[in-house]
């Protein structure tokens, strides 16, 4: 079967075009089908979120090109501080403390705005002579036979290639159209997301504050401002983002406090339904989830991202390798590789965040007496300690070569 190209990547936020980017350097043509325009997906107002990108992350982007372009706005995470308490009331005593400096490799990670990502990958993609990207149409229908695959677009074209990855998010419609379930839960929980300018530097310290409603992550951005990801039940977070600009940084204050100084909106507010949804399957004929579209996590730990661009580094290279020894890379033994080396990792670290909102996400005094007393046990114990900092430097487990910093 004569094909238009060889990957067919249905959704174009950032997993989709990091795999496209990691596959075109090994010599395949990939396409990259997008329901929205480039331009909406580039605008600087488009997505508020920042990245905790884990040091593995970083590994992968230098190598497929994408570094270099936002390096310049990225904020390096130095220290990481957890503790537990009530708005209003300050930290209880215990808490851990992550400093970078305990691991030889550098900064446990990065933070990077989605402004300068997206525009970045669009850029990169738009360079690359092997990807070809499909802006503003979306997938109607999607087939398969034994030598290919073939997407339907609302315009009528046909796209045909060796393999579809859907990399379309929560609600994958490549998912569904195959059949594939879902299993997951809503946390009955939202995130406010946005970011403020305060008074003092932050010095590069990201802050993890648990309260009974949800956790509050303070993480650091260049200059004097930071990334808030604040967890809320779900009425009370649209009562608060109702609220004007003033009113939303006095509920945001109690919670925040004042060891920044005095704070400020440094850009547009967002919210997020946060819930838990893993696909049943990562893998059907000629097809591979990556992303949310496999697996869509809580942002506790900030590892939602970091994930998909593990799935990203595992698939591209059991592709590529598959590729050089003649295999086809469509073929259901090839799939089967790249699902076996990332659902018990995947499911492992869905369980974990869950589990995690769940131990603090409440105010039973006997649970918050446990996990106060827990986090300084492990605080206590250095080797504790340079577990999780590894643990969240992304530089545990099976890496997949690029994770390593290395081309495939």
């Amino acid at each position: 079967m004569e094909t238009d190209t060889d990957i067919i990547i249905v959704g174009g936020g950032l997993n989709g075009p990091a795999l496209a980017l990691a596959m075109a350097q090994t010599g395949h043509r990939v396409t990259v089908i997008d329901a929205l325009p480039a331009e909406t997906r580039g605008d600087a107002t488009f997505d508020g979120r920042g990245y905790a990108l884990a040091l593995a992350s970083q590994r992968l982007l230098s190598v497929i090109g994408i570094w270099d372009r936002v390096a310049a706005e990225a904020q390096p995470m130095l220290e990481i501080k957890v503790t537990d308490g009530h708005a209003g009331h300050g930290p209880s005593p215990f808490f851990m403390h992550f400093d970078h400096a305990e691991i030889e490799e550098g900064p446990m990670g990065y933070m990077v705005e989605d402004r300068h990502l997206r525009p970045a990958f669009l850029d990169a993609m738009k360079a690359a002579e092997n990807v070809t990207q499909i802006n503003g149409q979306s997938v109607m229908a999607q087939s398969v036979d034994a030598s290919g695959v073939t997407v339907t677009l609302d315009s009528g074209k046909e796209v045909t290639g060796r393999i579809l990855i859907g990399s379309d998010g929560r609600n994958s419609g490549t998912a569904a159209r195959a059949g594939i379930k879902r299993t997951g839960w809503d946390y009955g929980q939202t995130a406010l997301v946005c970011a403020i300018a305060h008074e003092k530097p932050h010095e590069g310290i990201a802050h993890q504050f648990f309260m009974p409603p949800g956790p509050l992550a303070i993480l650091p951005l260049t200059g004097n401002r930071s990334s808030i990801v604040w967890s809320e039940r779900t009425a009370e977070a649209i009562r608060i983002n109702a609220l004007d600009d003033d009113r939303y940084l006095a509920a945001l204050h109690p919670r925040f406090g004042d060891f920044l100084g005095e704070i400020s909106l440094a850009g547009g507010r967002f919210t997020y339904p946060l819930n838990l949804t893993i696909a049943n399957r990562f893998i059907d004929d000629r097809l591979a989830l990556i992303g949310d579209a496999a697996h869509g996590v809580h942002p506790i730990a900030g590892q939602g991202l970091n994930a998909g661009l593990r799935d990203v580094a595992a698939l591209a290279e059991t592709l590529t390798m598959a590729a050089r020894r003649g295999e086809d890379i469509g073929a259901q033994a090839v799939l089967e590789r790249y699902q076996q080396w990332r659902r018990f990792d995947t499911t492992t670290l869905a369980l974990a965040t869950d589990a995690f909102n769940r131990l603090f996400s409440n105010d039973n005094a006997l649970l918050r007496m446990g996990r106060d007393l827990g986090m300084g046990l492990v605080n206590a114990v250095p080797g504790l300690r340079r577990g999780f900092i590894r643990e969240a430097a992304g530089l545990t487990g099976d890496l997949p070569r690029l994770m390593q910093g290395k081309p495939i």
